[in-house]
């Protein structure tokens, strides 16, 4: 069996890659590593607070690895922070194995493999190119429960932000979304799971709307890096529903 680093967003893809993960009699899934965002002190693209993330791995009784980046990181610093948390893996809990919930995008496939490699580290993808009606079918199905927490516009109208992932919500969205948001059309919190050890209150605050655009000399290797507030009325806008944990969560 190898030790593992589950790649953990806290959405609905790393969430059920997770669950396949822990399936697996060859992996043994023992951290969860996320990146956040130093500037905003949220889960990078998702816009999570840390607190709702550390109530994620109490749950699943895991312990969390967070990767802060600057608001612009490069794509050198990138690198060399993910890479300085790996290696402190692996040296810490004999990592070998990392765990990525990527669903069908190949050159970002192309690009973990080769970075890992490097490292002396192998790379799993436990739902790859699961077709989005099964995954989507199991998720329900499972017990998952889950708020979008991001859209971006140019595929979604702020009302969208905010709502349950449920198949009311699939059967809304417009012609060319894709269910699972491969292409970044929207992210997700997963607020309760069948590993979960209870689910976890979570409030809906206000919505909030911030402009981005790529990095110029950067290349998106997580959906979620690389990118840089702007106020260029062309770049790319995504609304943001902020969560907070419920009055009667437990203390993480």
């Amino acid at each position: 069996m190898k030790n593992a680093v589950q790649h953990w967003s806290g959405g609905k893809d790393s969430a059920l890659c997770l669950y396949h993960a822990r399936r697996n009699p060859q992996l043994r899934v023992t951290h969860l590593l996320t990146t956040l965002n130093e500037h905003y002190q949220r889960v990078a693209m998702h816009g999570v607070r840390p607190e709702l993330l550390h109530a994620q791995a109490a749950r699943i009784g895991l312990p969390l690895q967070p990767l802060w980046l600057p608001e612009m990181p490069s794509m050198a610093e990138y690198e060399q922070r993910m890479a300085a948390s790996l290696h402190s893996l692996q040296q810490q809990a004999d990592v070998t194995v990392s765990v990525f919930g990527d669903l069908h995008l190949q050159d970002l496939r192309a690009y973990r493999e080769q970075q890992l490699t490097q490292q002396g580290l192998e790379a799993a993808f436990p739902i790859w190119h699961k077709p989005a009606a099964e995954l989507l079918a199991e998720f329900f199905d499972l017990g998952f429960r889950a708020v979008v927490v991001c859209t971006n516009e140019q595929h979604l109208d702020a009302s969208f932000c905010g709502r349950e992932l449920d198949r009311d919500f699939l059967r809304d969205l417009p012609p060319g979304v894709d269910a699972c948001g491969e292409n970044g059309e929207y992210h997700s919190f997963v607020y309760d799971a069948p590993y979960f050890s209870r689910p976890i209150p979570v409030v809906r605050s206000e919505k909030v709307r911030r402009v981005y655009q790529p990095a110029g000399n950067a290349t998106s290797t997580d959906k979620d890096d690389c990118y840089r507030s702007q106020p260029d009325p062309f770049a790319a806008g995504f609304w943001y529903c902020d969560l907070l944990l419920g009055p009667d969560a437990d203390p993480v």
